[in-house]
């Protein structure tokens, strides 16, 4: 299972890429929208590095709770921007709101099973 939690949290960095080029297609003699839609790229980015560490660290209860939460955020974005285009199938939301999802319910997972410290 670790290695699905990885393989996600890797596609999702990818997602972030995507979210980077696609925003500079579409953005790039905008500087003032694009240096904002590039804080998104860097918040996925983030958040996949925490997802990955999380999976090398399966007692941090902490961990997996801000990257559950994380998880939950992205995809409350993700939404957001399916309603901003009228298109929730749209795949640029829809994409990152499968891969946070799969991420949220792993980060869940290991927040619930995580042991209590003394």
């Amino acid at each position: 299972m670790r290695a699905i939690d990885r393989v996600f949290a890797v596609l999702l960095a990818l997602g972030g890429v995507g979210h980077g080029v696609g925003s500079w297609q579409a953005l790039h003699g905008q500087p003032g929208s694009l240096i904002w839609a590039w804080t998104g790229s860097f918040a996925v980015f983030l958040l996949a590095a925490m997802n990955l560490l999380r999976t090398s660290r399966p007692g941090d209860a902490t961990l997996a709770w801000i990257c559950f939460a994380g998880c939950l955020t992205w995809i409350a974005f993700c939404l957001w921007f399916g309603a901003l285009i009228h298109n929730f199938l749209d795949f640029r939301p829809l994409i990152h709101i499968l891969l946070a999802a799969v991420l949220a319910v792993f980060s869940l997972r290991g927040a619930v099973r995580a042991p209590v410290p003394a």
